[in-house]
């Protein structure tokens, strides 16, 4: 295949409907020329990240024209889990989709795109298919690498409250969240890009800083090798909540992916129905939706019909996507439908796969959110749910708090490690979220750790600025206790009168906290310091657990919640 510098008109926008097959789940455009593109999504904490700029990409190719598919691993987002966390079954996974564009959308010329650990996976998918193009976008030349950098990841993502580290589980490496465990490691660490005997595409856009000397490489083997820089790679990929679309890689992926491809004469792209072929697995059947002002989800149910039973609503924690921190969320709501409890997970507006809000506003702590709720109930209302339990963790749980509070509809919720129960407007999220762990206990948790105080002996830790932070930490708490008294009343009064009044109308909230989240604080302010007394205003005990991060991360700590909700669930019947 030839890239030429011509390419399809950017004006035939063509929208991206989701999709099934063989059990993987994907967004995908038929295209109206003969090249077809796959996007291979990197792994775990990075890809969750990525997310919501990924999808950027793949709508920005549709509108080229070509036959476009992003997917899911198995394992991963929403697909099932045959061939999880496997090399091989991730490579087999993109074959699939290779296939699947040949076969739907007649595509006769391939290019993948792979990010960061899909660069890898989709150059080791080549090596068995006929690709034409292959652009790979900060790539790990090998799986060794790639280990390495994840280790060094997971020292600095989803620290503890006091803000040490998270404790690894034996054998298994948790980045974000995501587990990496023993055998996929031994996968990963016999991948070796520069051993490749043979180039696995004619044509090879390489983007990012070169390692392990793979342009090279490829070009000995006799590719046509274009190398590019990749500005805004660590926006993309450091942090859900502040991840960036590196515009300028973007313009120049589509640009080579694009470049002499051309319509099909009469070709009309026909969309295929958002619900085609639910994916299933055991016990669980999900479909994606659709609802309010195109608002996404995704609703899981039992596979066999039974009894009339409460159902659960799924809120974004942050801006992490609807499959949750870890993938825990989709793991959850189909553990529950293996019980027999329908669950829907959806976005917010601004968040994963729904569409922006006016203007771009962010979704978190606003309480615009709750429009997008309240659609999500309509469209349960319609399927004749049982009585609903909305669910959410940190952001998610104020807007869980406050959907209760307002909709009769809701029966009870669960609320994660609420950082707080009504937002200041005069405080401004963006600076809050960014400075919520510079706290005295992460000072006083980095200096009980003995590399803190050899540092401090070196002169190389600031005494002085630590002074000054405590000293504003200092002031800032008081300052939090007095503020309310100048502050207009929420609407319902305090939040101790609004548990009340839930508690009368017999709406049941149940309150979960990491031991020493920074939530805490709230909690104590609003309804008292004593846990008696914080029990008999909520008619129940608040559930701590111990040992874990602020998300959650570890298996236990997840285990946990889910027994905490399936008894909410048993006690509204």
């Amino acid at each position: 295949m030839a890239f030429e510098t011509s390419r399809i008109a950017e004006d035939t926008t063509l929208p991206l409907r989701p999709i099934a097959f063989d059990g993987l789940f994907g967004w995908f455009s038929p295209g109206i020329g003969r090249r077809g593109v796959v996007l291979c999504g990197t792994h775990g904490y990075e890809q969750l990240s990525a997310h919501r700029p990924w999808r950027t990409l793949a709508e920005r190719i549709a509108a080229t024209g070509c036959a476009t598919l992003s997917f899911d691993y198995p394992g991963a987002g929403d697909s099932g889990d045959a061939g999880a966390d496997s090399v091989e079954g991730w490579v087999r996974a993109i074959r699939r989709a290779i296939r699947h564009l040949r076969d739907e959308a007649q595509a006769e010329e391939i290019v993948l795109v792979g990010l960061r650990l899909g660069g890898t996976l989709a150059a080791l998918a080549a090596e068995g298919e006929r690709v034409d193009g292959l652009v790979l976008l900060a790539p790990f030349a090998s799986g060794r690498t790639y280990l390495r950098e994840m280790k060094m990841q997971s020292r600095t993502i989803g620290r503890m409250p006091d803000g040490s580290p998270m404790p690894q589980e034996d054998g298994t490496l948790t980045v974000g969240g995501f587990h990496i465990g023993p055998g996929l490691a031994a996968e990963l660490s016999a991948i070796d890009l520069a051993g490749a005997e043979r180039a696995p595409a004619p044509d090879i856009l390489l983007v990012g800083a070169e390692i392990g000397g793979l342009g090279p490489r490829y070009t000995t083997l006799g590719a046509t090798v274009t190398t590019r820089p990749f500005p805004g790679l660590a926006a993309l990929v450091a942090n859900p909540l502040y991840a960036e679309t590196p515009e300028e890689t973007v313009a120049g992926v589509i640009d080579w992916v694009a470049a002499g491809a051309h319509p099909c004469p009469g070709r009309i792209a026909i969309l295929p129905p958002a619900s085609a072929d639910p994916i299933r697995g055991a016990g669980w059947c999900e479909e994606p939706l659709r609802f309010g002002t195109s608002v996404f989800g995704i609703l899981c149910r039992p596979r066999e019909a039974g009894p009339r039973r409460p159902s659960v609503l799924f809120v974004n924690a942050g801006t992490n996507v609807h499959s949750g921190w870890g993938r825990q969320t989709t793991v959850l709501a189909r553990g529950l439908a293996r019980e027999g409890v329908m669950s829907l997970r959806m976005d917010l507006r601004g968040v994963g796969d729904s569409p922006d809000r006016p203007g771009g506003a962010s979704p978190l702590y606003s309480l615009a959110s709750l429009d997008d709720v309240r659609a999500a109930l309509d469209h349960l209302e319609t399927m004749s749910a049982g009585p609903v339990v909305i669910v959410g963790s940190c952001s998610g749980a104020y807007l869980a708090f406050q959907a209760v509070c307002r909709e009769n509809r809701l029966k009870g919720a669960l609320l994660v490690n609420p950082y707080c129960f009504d937002w200041n407007p005069a405080d401004d999220v963006d600076s809050v979220i960014r400075n919520v762990f510079r706290n005295a206990s992460t000072y006083a948790g980095l200096l009980r750790q003995g590399t803190a105080w050899r540092r401090l002996a070196r002169g190389e830790i600031r005494v002085g600025a630590i002074a000054r932070a405590l000293g504003k930490a200092g002031f800032a708490r008081v300052a939090k206790r007095v503020a309310p008294l100048f502050r207009p009343r929420p609407a319902g009064g305090s939040v101790a009168q609004r548990v009340a009044d839930l508690r009368r109308r017999g709406a049941h909230l149940h309150l979960v906290y990491s031991g020493g989240d920074r939530g805490l604080a709230a909690l104590h302010e609003n309804l008292g310091r004593s846990p008696a007394r914080i029990a008999r205003r909520l008619g129940e005990p608040v559930t701590m657990i111990e040992g874990a991060d602020h998300d959650l991360s570890t298996a236990a700590a997840q285990g946990r919640l889910a027994e905490v909700l399936k008894a909410l669930l048993r006690r509204l019947g």
